[in-house]
């Protein structure tokens, strides 16, 4: 019979249809075979990132003891990234106290590995992640963001184009694979923000959880749980913090993730639906880790935090349910909340954060409050990195 198609035909044609579609998104998004590049910051978001006051970053460029920047048409001081960490050396060569403003971790302080998981998604574990990296990054730490998710939302927001961009290789699938894998320095690309690198996802990376039974029965070493790991301890020199956006599911990528983890943050809407799907993600990670601890991996954590997002203070059934959360973990769960914001919903439809879009476009207190709202959480996760070094 003419004119019907199979089904699995007319979804490649759709799946092509869409690649192509989300390159061009991308390429008019962001310029023809262009980059994203980061926005400058004025001189109240350098200040705070540097954790000086506006006045205090005024004087010293009134004294002379850091590089001079860019000026706007109305005569402001904007400050790059790349500018920022300039004035980072310069202060830091002054400074009594030595690491003030390289606030990274020293020789003998062990790296940070946050995994960021969730058993469903819609709970903001890929905006949660990007933006504790972005914010580390401008915090002045070295951070690798690692993207497990075969989605590859993390990595989109990169600014790449996962569909078209590595159908030949190059994502971290290729440092954990089973047959041959790449050095990890061979995956891990630079970013637009400094100080902030990227081990790229792809749908490739689904072909993990299809090898990992087969390896299991052929008993192939590394084991699964122990690949990421490992990927991550060759590079380990060169960052402080490593973030690991895990995929909606709890499967062997989740797992390696979570083995890998020195902070497990698990977010969660404050939701009746969301807290009894955390449930069976709990139930089977316990079941699940307790059976790779058996085989040799390492259960001991740092911390293990919830983070409640998407949040609506004014929502009394969502404020109950926060509370319901709170009392039942206590300090398990994060003191300040990521709040639903159309901010933050606004600026990922362009492929961007809080940190990188122009916050002119906005209404500013709905951007304030929740650029306020991500800096709060970042800050108390910069607390816990601190306390893992055993600072004050």
């Amino acid at each position: 019979m003419t004119g019907i198609r199979r089904i699995d035909e007319i979804i490649q044609i759709n799946a092509d249809r869409l690649s192509v579609a989300l390159d061009n998104h991308m390429r008019s998004t962001f310029m023809p075979d262009a980059r994203k590049e980061l926005r400058k910051f004025t001189s109240a978001e350098a200040a705070e990132f540097l954790a000086i006051d506006a006045a205090r970053l005024r004087k010293f460029h009134f004294d002379g003891k850091i590089p001079e920047v860019e000026m706007d048409g109305r005569g402001r001081r904007m400050y790059s990234a790349e500018s920022l960490i300039e004035i980072r050396r310069a202060l830091e060569t002054t400074s009594r106290k030595s690491g003030q403003f390289f606030p990274g971790r020293t020789a003998t302080e062990k790296l940070q590995i946050i995994a960021v998981a969730n058993y469903k998604g819609g709970s903001s574990k890929t905006t949660t992640a990007i933006h504790l990296a972005q914010r580390l990054a401008l915090r002045g730490y070295r951070v690798l963001a690692v993207d497990i998710d075969p989605q590859a939302s993390m990595t989109s927001m990169f600014g790449y184009s996962p569909e078209t961009e590595f159908r030949d290789g190059g994502t971290v699938y290729d440092a954990i694979r089973y047959d041959e894998p790449m050095p990890m320095r061979d995956v891990v690309r630079q970013t637009y923000f400094p100080n902030l690198d990227l081990a790229a996802a792809g749908l490739i990376l689904a072909e993990f959880e299809h090898e990992t039974p087969r390896a299991l029965n052929e008993g192939k070493e590394p084991r699964f749980f122990q690949r990421l790991g490992l990927a991550i301890d060759q590079v380990q020199a060169d960052y402080d913090v490593v973030v690991i956006d895990c995929p909606p599911q709890l499967g062997f990528l989740t797992m390696s993730a979570m083995i890998a983890a020195t902070t497990v943050l698990i977010t969660v809407i404050p939701s009746m639906l969301d807290i009894a799907s955390m449930n069976q993600f709990l139930a089977m990670t316990a079941s699940l880790l307790e059976v790779v601890s058996r085989h040799g991996a390492s259960l001991e954590y740092d911390h293990l935090k919830f983070l409640i997002t998407r949040f609506e203070p004014s929502d009394g059934p969502q404020a109950q349910m926060a509370g319901f959360l709170r009392a039942l973990f206590t300090d398990q769960v994060m003191t300040n909340t990521f709040l639903k914001s159309t901010a933050i919903s606004d600026a990922g439809l362009t492929q961007q954060t809080l940190y990188e879009v122009d916050k002119s476009e906005f209404n500013r207190n709905t951007y304030d409050r929740a650029l306020e709202s991500i800096n709060n959480v970042v800050g108390e996760m910069e607390g816990l990195l601190r306390e893992s070094w055993g600072r004050p």
